[in-house]
């Protein structure tokens, strides 16, 4: 059984940056912003200098940035400065696991107030050259040698899925149609429009170009165009895949006691779980995530609930077989179940398991350090009713969010409620 944590632990303030390409800005200048919105968020207001610990989830700014020893220039920046500064790696996992940490930091007893930070900076870089600095994140003694990327581990799992499930390759294009229309609504999204939307935009460019205007039926005839949506790795296609971005997300935790001095209106975090695995060759099937598994069980049962007490979910889906898998290791639906949910729109916003209503990493973007952090903010919106046209309807009590490193070697899970 998960120990429950020793001190409650409140979400009540949150800030993110606009995701998505921007190369007269610095990763500074993100987490800036980022930290400015938060700052506005808080509805009673804080001094910074309350903050007593600082944990910035960060992938590879090394390889990125030609920058380490991030968390004390993200500090000395927002004006923190001296407070305990650490960068958290842990993949595609390093934001939430960032967000664990302070959790923890506060349920110890050690500190009291602890900003979590999430920050990638990534399209500066060529496109091969970003391939390499993810890759860092595979095995590199037998994975990548044997000439494997990231799209080629995801399109490896979702060939297994489809096999063993006997599953319709369609459920694919089904989340990337409901993810893109959902970010269409979510203003700090990298891809703000709809499969439509894109669609019908590239029918006007060729129309101004006076080249021959493609002719689609509707969003799954121009995602199964290779022209429009060009294979990448079988079946994962060009719109199966998350964004290359940049981008920044911040947190404010404190403790329960705490939290009325900041808001009439906090989060609190009420579990919290967090597992490990090997390489993807190691394990016995390429069809589940069991990292993903424990780390939700160990969540659920600190939380004292269950998959059917959450009204919400952000999942990591970095391509769009793993949200179908996410769906099913954390267990909103059973075994083999996930793509026909997808396919039947049970995870769409008016579905029965609403799945990420920010338009996910599929369309929000995915700066990977920041995407467990992202994943907290639009908890924030929706339970505090700011999620403006993607607003959820109903009394939003649970939320969870589940981010992924690499393959699978990391997961964390966190569960949120509101009380009032």
């Amino acid at each position: 059984m998960a120990k429950k944590l020793s001190r409650g632990v409140a979400v009540v303030g949150v800030g993110m940056s606009k995701f998505g390409v921007f190369p007269e800005k610095t990763s500074r200048d993100l987490f800036v912003e980022a930290f400015q919105e938060l700052r506005q968020s808080v509805q009673k207001g804080f001094d910074p200098k309350d903050i007593e610990a600082f944990y910035m989830g960060n992938f590879t700014s090394d390889c990125f940035e030609n920058q380490a020893h991030l968390a004390p220039i993200m500090a000395s920046w927002v004006g923190i400065s001296p407070v305990e500064s650490t960068r958290i790696e842990d993949a595609c996992a390093s934001g939430g696991v960032a967000l664990r940490q302070g959790v923890l930091a506060i349920a110890s007893g050690e500190v009291d107030v602890v900003l979590v930070g999430g920050l990638e900076k990534m399209t500066d870089l060529p496109g091969a050259k970003v391939t390499d600095a993810l890759a860092l994140a595979a095995d590199s003694l037998f994975e990548i040698p044997a000439g494997f990327t990231f799209p080629g581990f995801y399109a490896a799992m979702a060939t297994a899925y489809l096999d063993q499930y006997k599953a319709d390759p369609d459920a694919l294009l089904r989340v990337g149609i409901k993810n893109h229309k959902n970010g269409g609504l979510n203003e700090k999204a990298q891809f703000n429009q709809s499969i439509k939307d894109v669609m019908i935009s590239k029918q006007r460019k060729a129309a101004q170009k006076g080249l021959p205007i493609p002719e689609w039926a509707d969003e799954m005839a121009f995602l199964k165009d290779p022209k429009a949506n060009p294979m990448i790795a079988w079946p994962l296609r060009l719109f199966d895949c998350s964004p290359v971005s940049d981008g920044a997300a911040a947190v404010l935790l404190v403790s329960e006691e705490m939290a009325a001095k900041f808001t009439d209106e906090p989060i609190f975090v009420v579990g919290s779980g967090q597992a490990s695995d090997g390489a993807l060759a190691e394990r016995a099937s390429l069809s589940e995530i069991p990292a993903a598994a424990k780390a939700s069980r160990r969540a659920y049962e600190m939380a004292g609930l269950t998959p059917d007490d959450i009204d919400f979910a952000e999942v990591h889906d970095c391509f769009t077989i793993a949200e179908i898998m996410a769906t099913e290791d954390l267990g909103f639906f059973p075994r083999g179940e996930g793509w026909k949910a997808a396919m039947q729109g049970q995870t769409a916003h008016d579905g029965s398991h609403p799945i990420n209503t920010s338009g996910g990493l599929k369309s929000k973007g995915h700066p990977v350090g920041a995407s467990g952090v992202g994943q907290v903010v639009e908890v924030w919106k929706q339970m505090h009713g700011l999620a403006g046209e993607r607003q959820l309807c109903g009394n939003l009590r649970h939320a969870l969010t589940h981010n992924v490193g690499g393959t699978g070697q990391t997961c964390v899970v966190h569960i949120f409620e509101k009380r009032n």
